[in-house]
């Protein structure tokens, strides 16, 4: 099969690709079809416009350009009369469509109901963060996303499996919580097996020893930079950072006190506000 001209999301139908992009890939995609031609300078102005305005969603979006004068046989399958003409079609079936030109904002204005919204772009990317294993930059993705739509129950079950592997189980628990029955899936039912078990996990033997040695002697700084090393391997981010503060507030030089604080808030994920809360903690001490 002859490969097609792509550059990022834009690409040149020809009857051999014809089938794959305008059929297949509008399956899982919006597929925008600009029917122009280089002797027309309307033409090449909508066709750039649209370039550029559709760049920005390489992964939900394919520009497809047919030349009427090089693709005719493929014109002809639309039927179509004059250019420039653009045509939306998803799952393989036309969702929308104009003749003539149109200023950028005018496009802006036509193509904006069909595009995907800005959630979804960040739960796209969150998703490929996850698969990559890449759980600190996923975390802010998916917090950005929940922002911008806090009722949709996919956003919810992405965050909670996020908030999972950052430690965060109060914000999973009330988050799964608020999932309806209705909505309880597979995936739901996944999530509520980690979360159990990272819970348990929370409470080793190893930090419930070391709690109990601290309640009987409350002002070992070498206790509590261990019991901070054992919560900061549970995910207890936030009481390992109350426990290493306090030992630093009174001997910044302690053992690896400081050390340990600026490795933990190192791993905290992109957006996580316990970062920001520490550092002001930590640039207090030091000014």
């Amino acid at each position: 099969m002859e490969q097609s001209n792509v550059v990022d999301n834009i690409v040149d139908i020809t009857p051999d690709n014809f089938q794959q992009v305008i059929i297949e890939e509008s399956k899982i995609r919006l597929i925008v079809i600009g029917f122009w031609t280089d002797r027309d300078p309307l033409c090449v102005e909508l066709m750039k416009n649209l370039a550029t305005l559709l760049v920005s969603y390489p992964d939900s979006v394919t520009f497809a350009k047919i030349d009427v004068d090089t693709q005719q046989q493929v014109a002809m399958q639309f039927g179509i009369q004059s250019v420039p003409t653009v045509a939306l079609f998803r799952d393989a079936k036309p969702v929308d469509n104009f003749t003539g030109t149109k200023t950028v904002a005018e496009l802006e204005a036509f193509l904006q109901p069909h595009l995907p919204k800005e959630e979804d772009l960040l739960l796209t990317q969150c998703q490929a963060a996850i698969v990559a294993g890449d759980y600190t930059s996923a975390y802010g993705l998916a917090k950005k996303a929940y922002e911008l739509s806090p009722e949709r129950v996919d956003i919810k079950l992405v965050v909670i499996d996020v908030s999972i592997d950052a430690g965060k189980l109060d914000d999973a628990q009330a988050l799964l919580q608020s999932i309806k029955m209705i909505d309880q899936d597979a995936y739901y039912q996944t999530l509520t097996a980690a979360l159990q078990l990272a819970q348990s996990a929370a409470d080793s033997p190893e930090i419930l020893a070391l709690q109990h040695q601290l309640e009987q002697q409350p002002d070992d700084h070498d206790l509590k930079v261990k019991l901070a090393v054992q919560f900061s391997q549970a995910k207890r981010n936030e009481e390992a950072l109350e426990l290493l503060f306090g030992v630093l507030r009174r001997d910044m030089a302690f053992g690896d006190a400081k050390k340990v604080f600026l490795d933990i808030l190192a791993t905290l994920p992109d957006g996580d506000a316990l970062a920001g809360k520490y550092r002001r903690k930590m640039y207090s001490l030091l000014y």
